[in-house]
């Protein structure tokens, strides 16, 4: 299964966009330079007063679906 590490930094205004449904999609680069793109609602657990800020670890399928997400640090 691909693991792909990214640093987020969402101000809360711009997460605001995913709740409201305007955006469903957050696009980043990986550490490695990928392209990498997956639903925004999977941060809801990381989303504090500020944003969501940190690195994290993505899992994906061989197909490349989603499949989990964990915060490595701040």
């Amino acid at each position: 299964m691909p693991i792909v590490q990214v640093k987020l930094a969402i101000t809360s205004e711009e997460y605001a966009r995913y709740y409201r449904g305007d955006a469903k999609q957050v696009i980043c680069t990986a550490r490695d330079g990928r392209t990498v793109q997956f639903p925004a609602a999977v941060l809801r657990p990381y989303l504090l007063h500020e944003g969501v800020y940190g690195e994290f670890e993505i899992e994906f399928s061989n197909s490349n679906k989603f499949i989990a997400i964990r915060k490595l640090s701040r």
